[in-house]
């Protein structure tokens, strides 16, 4: 993959996305990293950092809850939906007027089912992540290549952006049993908690095993 992660190598990117449609989620493979903590929109859990070329997150999504409408900082995002069912909303980039940007407009909306691959990148636009189920949590598993620290939040009426912290807050190890229990750092939409396993471990995991050691 080189220095620069995924870059522009599409092949590449495509050759990631199958092995994510290829993989069948299956609950023992992933339940280990799915910590979620009450009064969070969203709990996101660093399984591996990639050597500095990508990042391997799982995340778990409250009940009712959505992400902010935001973009990728030029990284490539691959999401596969790991258990329960989320909506993609679409954005188009805001428009610049005099009076500065404009409200945002909705492209499309997708509903995600458990084993759906999602694919996103700046150059397709702006995005929303939404668990709208008031009785399930649901579980994505999400690859960002290169991974970043700061992203862009957008406000949908005005178009007006805000530079939001996606870096990881937390190191815990697996196999804590206390991990449930812990609250995150801060209370912000992207709370982090971050569990870090062996890098390009050698497992029958189907989970470890794509974090591809690229």
């Amino acid at each position: 993959m080189g220095n620069q992660a995924l870059g522009d190598d599409l092949k590449t990117v495509r050759k990631v996305k199958q092995l994510m449609q290829a993989y069948a989620s299956q609950s023992q493979d992933w339940v280990q990293h799915a910590v979620y903590h009450e009064g969070t929109r969203y709990t996101r859990n660093l399984v591996d950092d990639g050597n500095g070329k990508y990042n391997l997150l799982i995340l778990v999504w409250g009940e009712n809850q959505s992400s902010p409408i935001h973009d990728h900082a030029g990284s490539h995002c691959m999401m596969k939906l790991l258990a329960g069912e989320l909506n993609e909303d679409l954005f188009a980039w805001p428009k610049q007027a005099e009076s500065g940007a404009t409200e945002l407009n909705l492209k499309r909306t997708a509903a995600l089912k458990t084993n759906s691959v999602a694919y996103m990148h700046d150059n397709i636009g702006l995005h929303r992540i939404a668990n709208t189920s008031s009785t399930q949590k649901a579980v994505s598993l999400h690859l960002y290549s290169p991974p970043y620290q700061m992203c862009k939040s957008f406000n949908e009426k005005t178009g007006a952006s805000v530079q939001s912290s996606c870096a990881a807050e937390r190191l815990t190890k697996l196999g804590d049993e206390s991990l449930g229990l812990r609250q995150p750092s801060s209370m912000h939409p992207h709370s982090v908690t971050t569990i870090k396993s062996s890098r390009c471990q050698q497992e029958t995991s189907s989970i470890t095993s794509m974090k591809l050691c690229l």
